[in-house]
This record gives C-alpha cells, sequence and structure tokens, in this order.
C-alpha cells in the first residue's frame, strides 16, 4: 500500500480528527499511489494516521475512512458503517416513524464514508459519489445498501461538477432495481412525490426538516413568503401551523408545478400560492406585506473564494426581506455556503436590516438536521445555519453611514 507522508507542521488537525488531508499538507507519496488506489496517511516520523482513498491533483487528495491499519474496505465495511449510520439515527427518533419516511442516511463524513451521500425516500435510495475512489466501489455501495435498506431501487444522483472535479462520469439514474421516475415520502406527516427529472441535490432538501417545524409553529394567522421555495416545502409547514396565506416563489417551473401539486395532495391548496419569478424581485416589491419571511437561497458561496460576493448577496437578501416583513414581523435568513460561517451570516443580516432601517433581533439559531452530524474536529461539515429574527422600527431616520476618516 502506497503511503502518503505530511510536512511538519500539518499532523495536528489529522491527528485530531479531522478527516481531509489537503495537497499543502503532504510532503510526499511513497509507493507510487495510483488514482483511487487506498492509501496510509503517516506522519513525518512515519507514525500512522489512517487510511483513505487517492485522488491526485486534487485539493484534498486523501479523506480518510478509518484509523487503523487492519480493517478491510470491503462491503462488509460498508454494511457495517450503513447500519451504525441508521442505529445513530433511530437512536434520534428519525426513521422510527412512517410519518417521516424521507431522511439522509448516510452524510459522508458525518458517518465515516466521506465521499459518499445517501437519501431515503420511502423505499427508494439516491445516492451520490463524490470522489473517484468512493466511485470505484460502486459495486460495493449498492451491495451493502441493498442487503441493510432492501430498498425498491437505488437511483445515482451524482452532480456532474463534483464528477468532473474527480474525473470520472457521472451515472444518473436508476442503477439498481424497478425502474422508476419518481420518489415518494413523508416528512412530519406532510406528503412528497417528487419527479427525478427536478434537478436539485438528491430531489429534496432533508437538511431543513427541523427548521420546517419550527416555521410551522410560528406561522399561524400569519401571511408568509416563502422565497426560493423549490416545492414550497416551508410553505407546506407554514400552511399546516395555520397561516392565513402562503405565497411559495422559484425560478424553477418544474419545482413550481411539483410544490402546487403537493400543496393538493395534503389538503393545503386554498391558502397556498405558487408562482415562478424572481424572488429578490418579490421581495423588493413586498413593501411591508409579510408577517413571515423565509429566505433560503441556493448555495451563495460554493468556494472560500465566492465569500466576500456571497457576504454582500446575504445583507441585499436581508435587506430586502427586512423591508418586506410588517413592523415586528419575523425573518427567516438561511445559508447553506460552508464557507459563510454563523457569525458572518449574523453580521450580514445586521448590514441588511441597517440598511432597511430596522432592528433584526435574532430569536433563535438553527442547523442541519440530525441526520446531518459532523465530527467534532471537521468544522467545514456545518455547512447549514439559520437565523429567525424578528424586524423591529429603529424609530430613527434611513441611516446613513459615517464618512470614513481619513484625517
Amino acid at each position: 500500500m502506497a503511503i502518503v507522508r505530511l510536512k511538519p507542521g500539518h499532523v495536528q488537525p489529522v491527528w485530531a480528527g479531522h478527516p481531509w488531508v489537503y495537497a499543502q499538507a503532504i510532503e510526499r507519496v511513497e509507493g507510487g499511489a495510483t488514482r483511487g488506489a487506498e492509501v496510509s496517511v503517516v506522519d513525518p516520523r512515519g507514525n500512522f494516521l489512517g487510511r483513505g482513498f487517492y485522488s491526485p491533483g486534487s485539493a484534498i487528495p486523501v479523506r480518510l475512512l478509518v484509523r487503523d491499519e487492519t480493517t478491510a474496505l470491503d462491503t462488509a465495511f460498508f454494511r457495517e458503517r450503513f447500519k451504525r449510520a441508521f442505529v445513530a439515527r433511530t437512536a434520534f427518533g428519525v426513521g422510527t416513524s412512517p410519518e417521516t419516511t424521507g431522511y439522509r442516511v448516510v452524510h459522508a463524513e458525518g458517518d465515516g464514508l466521506p465521499g459518499l451521500i445517501v437519501d431515503r425516500a420511502g423505499d427508494v435510495l439516491v445516492v451520490q459519489f463524490l470522489t473517484f475512489g468512493m466511485k470505484e466501489r460502486e459495486a460495493l455501495v449498492f451491495e451493502a445498501l441493498g442487503q441493510v435498506f432492501q430498498p425498491r431501487a437505488i437511483v445515482d444522483r451524482t452532480p456532474i461538477s463534483a464528477a468532473k472535479l474527480e474525473n470520472f462520469t457521472a451515472a444518473r439514474g436508476v442503477v439498481r432495481g424497478e425502474p422508476i421516475t419518481s420518489m415518494s415520502f413523508n416528512e412530519r406527516g406532510i406528503t412528497y412525490s417528487i419527479p427525478f427529472d427536478l434537478g436539485q441535490k438528491t430531489g429534496f432538501y432533508f437538511d431543513q426538516r427541523e427548521l420546517r417545524g419550527r416555521v410551522e409553529m410560528l406561522a399561524k394567522g400569519k401571511r408568509v413568503l416563502d422565497a426560493y421555495s423549490y416545492v414550497g416545502s416551508f410553505g407546506l409547514a407554514a400552511a399546516r401551523g395555520g397561516a392565513a396565506e402562503v405565497i411559495c416563489i422559484d425560478e424553477n417551473a418544474v419545482a413550481v408545478e411539483v410544490g402546487a401539486d403537493c400543496a393538493k395532495a395534503n389538503g393545503l391548496h386554498t391558502v397556498m400560492h405558487f408562482e415562478r419569478g424572481d424572488a429578490r424581485r418579490v421581495l423588493q416589491d413586498a413593501h411591508a406585506s409579510f408577517d413571515l419571511v423565509v429566505i433560503d437561497p441556493p448555495r451563495l458561496a460554493p468556494s472560500r473564494s465566492a465569500r466576500e460576493n456571497a457576504l454582500f448577496m446575504y445583507a441585499k437578501l436581508a435587506e430586502l426581506g427586512c423591508r418586506a416583513v410588517k413592523p415586528g414581523g419575523l425573518l427567516v435568513m438561511c445559508s447553506c455556503s460552508a464557507a459563510v460561517d454563523l457569525a458572518a451570516l449574523t453580521r450580514a443580516l445586521a448590514t441588511g436590516a441597517v440598511r432597511a432601517n430596522v432592528d433584526a433581533i435574532v430569536m433563535e439559531r438553527a442547523f442541519q438536521g440530525i441526520d446531518h452530524p459532523v465530527p467534532a474536529a471537521f468544522g467545514e461539515g456545518l455547512y447549514l445555519k439559520a437565523l429567525i429574527a424578528r424586524a423591529l422600527p429603529r424609530g430613527a431616520k434611513p441611516f446613513t453611514p459615517p464618512d470614513h476618516d481619513h484625517g
């Protein structure tokens, strides 16, 4: 087995449990490692740190799967990891009730399987391969998934962008089981049926389940705007919570149509309106006409280099959201960009609120659901964060930033 030797000064994060070995941390590779091959990672003195699959040319050439030298990375390994992941979720009540049959069953690093995502949608499993090494072992993955979960079908929805980064071809579609074109599942008692030609992630944003529950609790009697709604999952929750009216806005025509169908299937269509449109423009034209606004945009910072522009956009969205809610109304601001942490999102909200001449009082903070676990040493894994804030009038003239002190 080839050996990846780290440079001095780059050992501590990996030793402490961080699963990624960055390219700049590698001193040399000994033994002629090939792409996708299993490699051992050692410190400068040769002390063993872990094993993973090799991705030469990547910014993250190794993602560690095990911390011992003996565990075989075979079907039995994947089967045991899948069982462990499922048991961990059932301990928190996920996967134990017909009320919720859609959730994430494998969350990459959070379940000791970096490079692999698996979502469960009823009796269908949806997978994503994010590294070449994991893709090379797809037969083992499919076999183990079948043994543990007995799905009716397994669907591959690997992002083309991820496959391109790792230099392999994404095989999208049904890869095991019956030919199907959609997935049906329940979330907190709300029924969804989503066609696979709808192109977001694995088909649904399971990571926001808990926050949707909170929105449902807050929505009674309110006029609600679900901006960047996709299939309107926040809006559906608000409607079931007793909202007086719910407007769902998304640019994707198919998502809007699917959302309207879901609303009808759940008997919530009488208070819900789905519109294809630009969420920013709708927010801009709202003029303090909503009691509750949810802003959950697509990922604005796919990399650290895009962070500053993303923060500018979040601040602008926060400003529009603060203007769209009535005095004392609620704004839910979300970010799924790992490069934008909670403090940065909070600053963006504060900036936008000042520009809208309101005080944003953060009432609650939320993160990805418990089926999206994060290793303690892996801060990058906490990608989703949200703020629930009340927008209170400042009772002052519109704020003008002070001139820079050039003295």
